[in-house]
């Protein structure tokens, strides 16, 4: 027999494995260990043969070392009589893997025991259950600690990301950034940090927080960068999100919010109209709150007020060309501006008496009419359609558009032109500078239309008219 096993050794080299035999380092195979009579010694073949086999139960986690890979399953030997199989469902908490990607032949890994002995005589195992087991209890001691755990994402699945922390952790979409994020594939294969804000064992559930991390890590960073920030200042910053009340722009570690009346100088009906996700844009701050960790910006406050710039180029006196916007009881407005508007009172529409604003215009007329007041500070213009009646020097951005009809070579108004070159004459005006928006969508005109109606409004600010004509 002790020859016997001379030749064995000398024809083969093997790398000793936990359990005895071992893996051929030329082939890869393993190779079980020969048990033989000059080995026993004083031992009975029965006690070595006991001595051989792992004592252990359903739901056990034992080691042993992987004697096989195949597509389906894999071998483990674990000191059993015969090899453990682990289904490759067992293998992992991801869904669809290969066993070769998971697991090596001669690599040591625990699992745990399923069925000693399943219908067919096989001791079925699980690697991804054993892991799960030992997952279990670190994850339950750091949540206590209020500790981070890490893990690669695996997945993405409806409502957020799965993560590998030794078993699958659930990180809702709201909690994977301090802002929203709308698309999570880039997420896949990144391993990430995240705490702990829920944890159930008996309905499997972990549910994680990226963003409660990130608030924690960067509390010192974002105190110091508020501390920084000051009214007034100027910022370039990339719109990170647009919702309905406003958008917010990354200022490079923080958002701040743009709200939607001061995106621009004209009404907005939703933000997506000024703005979009990824726009680098100029913004200027408004206010800074160091409790509430807020910052308010303004887009439009970058821009030049085109209240500002009317008031600049224009002056009491002037006739400018306008677009009738809307009728009330007291009068009409008119448009003589991007964003722009002027209020006729009933008193300065004609020479006669007038009871109501459309026997004089309608809505969409365009005619002619005199600054008679220009209040910037109130954002109120009152115009006259009587007095440009009258005559008088037309703006200069009007001559170039309305031709040699309209005034003389002095800008002196001499008559209006032809219904027909009037409507091309303003079509072309507007291409040239932009349509604006009427009192009824919420411009300062309307503010101006609530005054009046309210009383507030009164004869001063439509032209500063003592009386209404009567009959």
């Amino acid at each position: 027999m002790s020859d016997q096993t001379s030749d064995t050794s000398s024809t083969t080299t093997l790398e000793p494995g936990p359990f005895g035999g071992g893996l051929d380092a030329s082939t890869g195979e393993y190779t079980p260990r020969e048990v033989v009579s000059d080995d026993l010694g004083e031992m009975s073949f029965d006690d070595a043969i006991a001595g051989t086999i792992v004592a252990f139960e359903d739901g056990d986690i034992v080691t042993g070392t992987v004697v096989k890979v195949d597509k389906d399953e894999v071998l483990l030997d674990i000191g059993f009589k015969s090899e453990g199989v682990i289904p490759s469902r067992e293998l992992s908490i991801r869904n669809d893997v290969d066993p070769g990607d998971i697991v090596k032949t001669g690599e040591v890994i625990e699992a745990l025991v399923l069925q000693k002995e399943d219908k067919e005589g096989r001791l079925v195992l699980s690697k991804k259950r054993a892991q799960y087991e030992r997952a279990w209890g670190e994850i339950e001691r750091k949540k206590e600690q209020d500790g981070v755990v890490k893990g690669p994402v695996i997945e993405v699945v409806k409502g957020g990301l799965i993560l590998d922390i030794g078993l699958r952790g659930f990180l809702p979409a709201s909690l994977v950034e301090l802002r929203r994020v709308r698309d999570l594939q880039p997420y896949v294969g990144r391993t990430i940090e995240a705490k702990i804000i829920e944890l159930d064992r008996n309905r499997n559930n972990v549910v994680l927080s990226r963003r409660a991390w990130l608030e924690e890590t960067q509390k010192e960073q974002r105190e110091e960068f508020l501390t920084n920030l000051k009214p007034g200042e100027k910022r370039r910053g990339t719109v990170s999100s647009v919702v309905n009340f406003g958008a917010f722009v990354d200022l490079g570690g923080m958002d701040g919010l743009v709200h939607v009346s001061e995106l621009s100088w004209k009404h907005v009906d939703h933000p997506g109209s000024v703005v979009a996700v990824g726009d680098e844009i100029e913004v200027q701050v408004l206010d800074v709150d160091l409790s509430k960790e807020r910052i308010s910006l303004s887009l439009k406050a970058t821009q030049q007020d085109p209240w500002q710039e009317f008031a600049s180029n224009h002056r009491v006196g002037e006739l400018v060309y306008g677009r009738v916007t809307k009728l009330v009881p007291f009068g009409a407005f008119v448009q003589v501006g991007e964003g722009i508007e002027g209020l006729v009172h009933i008193s300065e529409m004609s020479e006669q008496h007038v009871d109501l604003p459309e026997q004089v215009v309608t809505p969409g007329e365009e005619l002619w009419v005199k600054i008679i007041d220009l209040d910037l500070q109130r954002r109120r213009i009152s115009l006259s359609i009587k007095q440009a009646a009258e005559g008088g020097v037309v703006a200069a951005e009007y001559q170039q558009h309305f031709g040699e009809h309209a005034y003389d070579e002095a800008g002196n108004y001499v008559g209006a032109a032809d219904v027909v070159d009037a409507e091309q004459a303003w079509a072309e005006y507007y291409a040239e500078y932009g349509d604006g928006t009427s009192p009824a969508s919420g411009t300062e005109g309307g503010d101006e239309a609530g005054d009046a109606q309210s009383g507030d409004a009164g004869v001063a600010d439509a032209g500063e008219v003592e009386d209404r004509p009567t009959t």
